[in-house]
C-alpha cells in the first residue's frame, strides 16, 4: 500500500475537521472516502491543502470519524438512531456502524432493541427476515418491507390477492405467493423490488402445454438458485419450480401420491440430498413426506403425526408445525403442548415419533406454535414467548418475549424478529457489542 499520510481537512456543515489519509483508508473502498484513493491506495487530493466541504450533519460526522480512528462507537443519547444511520449510509459506512454496534446473533445475549408498529390496521400474519437485517411483514393483501435501519419502504399491494407466503432472494428482491383471483389468468407468484414495490416479473405455470391460473402457497429456495412453491388450482396440484433470476419454469411435480402436493403448508429443501420436504399439517390427515426432485419419487413418507398417544398415555398429539434439521437427518415437530418430537429421516419406513416431553410448566395453551432451526439450536414460539432448545437431547435453555401473543418469528441478518398478532407490532432482538472497556 503506497498510501501517503498527509492531513486531510473537511468542512462539514460549517465545522472544521482534520484527519489523516490513513484514517480515511480504514473506511474501505466501498465508502465515499475510498474514492479519494487511487488503485494503489495513494491519497489523491484535488489541490494541495484543499478543504473538502460536505453539507451534512457535523455531529454525526464527528462520531463516524472517531469510529474510523478507533474502531469504537459511541452515539450520544440526543442523536436519533435513524438520523445517525442515514448519515452513515450517505458516507458508505453503515457496515462499520453495524459491526461496531451489533455482533453475530448470540442466543444467550439477545436484547430487545426496538419495537416497530405497522401502519395498517388489524392483524398481520407473517414476518420474514431479509439477508441484510431488514424484514417483510405480510398483512392480508399488503406486504410491508423494512431496511436494516427499520425504515419502511413503499408497501407492496397485491391488488385483491391474499398473501400466502413471502421469501427473500436477496436484500433487494422479494418473492410473494398469493391466491388466484376467480376468472383471471393470474400468476400466483411475483418477484418484486423490496425498496420500490414494483413488480419485476411473474412466475407462470405451464402444465400439459397450457398456462394455468393457480394459487401459490408455501415457498422455499435452494442453493442452486431455484424457487419451489406449493401450487393448487383447477387441474393443478403439485410443486412448481422456477429459476430465481429469469423467472422461467424449470419443473413441475404433479400429484405423485394420493395426497395432493399442493396442499403442503410448509416446504423445505434438503440441499445435501436434492430432496424437498413437504409438510401438510393444516388438514386433518397430517403427513410429512420427502420428494426427490431428480426423478420425482417419494423417498420417505410419514403419517405418524396422526398418533393418538404420547409416552403411553392416550391423547391427541395435534402436531402443528415441523422443521427439518439436515445436519442430523432428522425432522422436529411440535404439538400444542410444546412437546418436541423427532423422526429419523434415514429410516425408509413410516416410523413413529420420539417425543421429548416439555420440561416446563405450561400456564396456557400456545396459540401459534412454530419452529425454526438456526445455528445448531431449535427455536419454538408459543403464546408470547420464544423458547430455545439445544444439546443432544434438546433441553430447554432460555426464552425471550413478552408484549403479547407472537403470531410468527424469523431469524436473519443477525436479528430475530417477532411479530405480535394482536397489535400489528414486531419486535427486533439483537446481540449488542460490549462497551469498549469490557473484558472479553
Amino acid at each position: 500500500m503506497g498510501m501517503q499520510t498527509d492531513k486531510v481537512r473537511f468542512n462539514v456543515g460549517g465545522k472544521i475537521f482534520e484527519t489523516s489519509s490513513t484514517t480515511l483508508a480504514s473506511a474501505r473502498r466501498s465508502s465515499m472516502f475510498g474514492a479519494m484513493f487511487d488503485d494503489e491506495w495513494n491519497f489523491q487530493p484535488r489541490q494541495v491543502n484543499e478543504e473538502y466541504f460536505i453539507d451534512r450533519n457535523p455531529d454525526c460526522f464527528s462520531i463516524l470519524l472517531d469510529l474510523l480512528r478507533t474502531g469504537e462507537l459511541y452515539v450520544p443519547p440526543h442523536i436519533p438512531d435513524n438520523l445517525f444511520y442515514k448519515e452513515a449510509l450517505y458516507y458508505g459506512l453503515l457496515d462499520h456502524v453495524r459491526t461496531a454496534r451489533f455482533r453475530e446473533l448470540n442466543v444467550n445475549q439477545l436484547k430487545l432493541t426496538s419495537s416497530v408498529r405497522g401502519q395498517a390496521s388489524g392483524n398481520s400474519n407473517a414476518i420474514r427476515a431479509s439477508p441484510d437485517g431488514g424484514c417483510a411483514v405480510a398483512h392480508s393483501r399488503l406486504v410491508r418491507t423494512y431496511d436494516w435501519m427499520l425504515e419502511e419502504y413503499p408497501p407492496i399491494n397485491l391488488n385483491y390477492q391474499k398473501v400466502n407466503d413471502i421469501g427473500w432472494i436477496d436484500s433487494e428482491n422479494i418473492v410473494i405467493s398469493a391466491c388466484e383471483r376467480s376468472g383471471r389468468q393470474d400468476s400466483g407468484i411475483g418477484l418484486f423490488s423490496s425498496s420500490r414495490a414494483n413488480l419485476k416479473h411473474t412466475f407462470q405455470l405451464n402444465h400439459e402445454n397450457q398456462v394455468k391460473s393457480f394459487t401459490a402457497g408455501a415457498l422455499c429456495f435452494n442453493s442452486d438458485g431455484k424457487i419451489f412453491a406449493a401450487c393448487s388450482g383447477t387441474g393443478i396440484n403439485g410443486i412448481g419450480v422456477w429459476d430465481q433470476v429469469t423467472g422461467e419454469q424449470t419443473d413441475f411435480f404433479h400429484k405423485t401420491l394420493s395426497e395432493p402436493l399442493g396442499n403442503a403448508n410448509k416446504i423445505q429443501c434438503f440441499n445435501g440430498s436434492n430432496c424437498l420436504l413437504l409438510f401438510d399439517l393444516a388438514t386433518y390427515k397430517k403427513y410429512i413426506s420427502l420428494l426427490d426432485f431428480r426423478d420425482k419419487s417419494m423417498v420417505w413418507y410419514n403419517t405418524a403425526v396422526n398418533e393418538k398417544h404420547l409416552c403411553g398415555n392416550p391423547m391427541n398429539v395435534q402436531v402443528l408445525d415441523g422443521i427439518a434439521m439436515e445436519e442430523s437427518n432428522s425432522i422436529c415437530v411440535i404439538n400444542r403442548d410444546e412437546n418436541l418430537g423427532f423422526m429419523d429421516i434415514r429410516s425408509k419406513t413410516d416410523g413413529s415419533i420420539r417425543w421429548t416431553p416439555n420440561n416446563r410448566i405450561i400456564q396456557d395453551r400456545p396459540r401459534y406454535p412454530k419452529l425454526t432451526f438456526h445455528g445448531g439450536k431449535l427455536f419454538s414460539c408459543s403464546k408470547d414467548r420464544i423458547s430455545v432448545f439445544c444439546g443432544p437431547d434438546w433441553f430447554f435453555t432460555s426464552s425471550l418475549g413478552g408484549g403479547g401473543a407472537i403470531r410468527d418469528f424469523s431469524i436473519g441478518g443477525d436479528r430475530l424478529f417477532a411479530l405480535h398478532s394482536e397489535e400489528n407490532v414486531f419486535d427486533v432482538w439483537e446481540t449488542p457489542s460490549p462497551p469498549p472497556n469490557w473484558a472479553v
